[in-house]
């Protein structure tokens, strides 16, 4: 990063220093965080905040891309025949509809290819794309306090065309057909363009019921009756059968090795050198209003999300 120093006018006046304000990614490292006395591994990986495909650098901090960021670790876990299961943390109100698609393939790739169990252990929110993720799971444990659900789809579109009439300022959109600019946010869609949209949000959204039907084992219509985009808290969420049971994430490391048929064995984590996790609680402090923002609703024109947004 380059920055600029200027002293004072009685001196030489400005120079440029290049100063690494964040170290560049390193490969991952494999870390224990809690100690077993068996031979085997439980892997622990994390989802936590907006799920995005996109990274992220500010002055002092840098995001990894989630879909990028598990692929990484699920390409690490193929090659250690140790881990015999994994535990998926869930911490995550939703996000793009093709980042957690993809997210979702490769955990249902990986599980597949391997063997390996995989238990989801939700712990806040676990909500819309976050809950699609999941369905690649075995088991679900979500946390006494968890809010999960929001099955659905999402299309927003902020349009600034009144604000740049005050401006004075007029666009002139140059295109090729009257629907190429659908969903630009320098003009208001059209009764036809809304029903356009609507066919598309309806395509995704019977992709989401699709996908929680295979996961739970349960009939498109019965998901259907469930998934107006509502949130349950943990004993709905078990009645309706959108989850296994309630319990804590050590539950769920418990529940992975009874999956896997094994006892006794060491979590571990993969983390960039120079992170230090203590404990199976432990995480990358972040958070999600900074990145909903930057990532999310800061982007003007039309974008689809298997998201949860609260009083927004």
């Amino acid at each position: 990063m380059l920055l600029f120093l200027c002293a004072l006018p009685a001196l030489t006046g400005c120079i440029s220093v290049n100063v690494a304000l964040f170290a560049p990614p390193g490969p991952l490292e494999e870390e224990t965080v809690q100690k077993g006395e068996g031979n085997y591994k439980v892997l622990l990986l994390e989802v936590d905040g907006v799920i995005t495909s996109s990274s992220k650098s500010g002055l002092l901090s840098q995001f990894e891309s989630p879909v990028s960021f598990l692929k990484e670790r699920l390409t690490m876990a193929r090659e250690d025949k140790r881990i015999k299961a994994v535990v998926l943390r869930v911490n995550s109100p939703g996000g793009g509809v093709t980042a957690s698609d993809i997210m979702y393939e490769e955990l249902r790739k990986f599980r597949k290819d391997t063997g390996i169990p995989v238990v989801a252990c939700f712990m806040d929110v676990a909500a819309s794309g976050g809950y699609y993720i999941s369905m690649a799971a075995d088991k679900i444990v979500c946390h006494p306090t968890c809010i999960t659900g929001s099955i659905g789809v999402i299309a927003q579109i902020a349009t600034i065309d009144k604000m740049l009439e005050k401006l004075g300022i007029d666009p002139v959109t140059i295109k090729s057909g009257k629907h190429k600019d659908m969903g630009s946010p320098l003009r208001v869609p059209t009764d036809e363009e809304k029903q356009m949209m609507q066919r598309l949000v309806n395509s995704m959204y019977e992709r989401f019921i699709s996908v929680v039907a295979q996961g739970r084992s349960k009939t498109m219509e019965d998901v259907r009756a469930i998934a107006d985009g509502r949130v349950y808290e943990a004993s709905e969420a078990v009645e309706l059968g959108l989850v296994d049971k309630v319990g804590y994430l050590a539950d769920a490391i418990e529940t992975a090795q009874a999956e896997a048929g094994i006892q006794d064995a060491t979590v571990v984590m993969y983390t960039r050198p120079g992170e230090y996790r203590s404990n199976i609680y432990s995480a990358e402090a972040k958070s999600w209003d900074s990145i909903l923002t930057d990532n999310v609703l800061s982007n003007l024109g039309a974008r689809f999300y298997y998201l949860w947004i609260p009083g927004r």
